[in-house]
């Protein structure tokens, strides 16, 4: 491998590993969020009560939220 394809390879890893802890954060957030705007615990909901639309629901944010990332970081 070549010095240029080196850098050029530590530059990309890099990003991946800036973009990758800036989805995590804004996952974060959104769980926050959503735990604070729900009235009940949603551990309890999903993971005692067996509550799957819950489930659902938090999927679809994530899933949705990892769309908004991927498209920032597309351009």
């Amino acid at each position: 491998m070549t010095p240029e394809a080196l850098q050029l390879f530590v530059q990309h890893l890099i990003a991946a590993l800036g973009f990758t802890i800036v989805g995590l954060i804004f996952f974060a957030i959104a769980f926050v969020i959503m735990a604070k705007a729900t009235p009940f615990s949603i551990r309890h909901e999903i993971e005692e009560d067996q509550n799957t639309a819950l489930a659902i629901v938090m999927a679809s944010i994530i899933i949705g939220i990892a769309i908004i990332i991927g498209m920032a970081i597309q351009g």
